[in-house]
């Protein structure tokens, strides 16, 4: 996991929105944040000032939302 977590960290620094990371905007109490998968089960939440990602949380999808 630390290598896929490397890659995707890496991803999202170059293009957050590349469609391999499924990013997606949040709604609801989570508005303004951003989500992308890091495996099936696992999500990375964040947001973005500017240039600036700012990473919130790590976890397994019923986790982290």
């Amino acid at each position: 996991m630390d290598r896929k977590l490397s890659k995707v960290l890496k991803q999202l620094r170059t293009d957050p929105f590349d469609p391999t990371l499924k990013t997606h905007k949040l709604t609801g109490y989570l508005d303004g944040v951003y989500s992308c998968s890091l495996s099936h089960e696992v999500r990375i939440l964040f947001t973005i000032t500017g240039d600036t990602i700012h990473l919130m949380n790590i976890g397994r999808h019923e986790d982290v939302y």
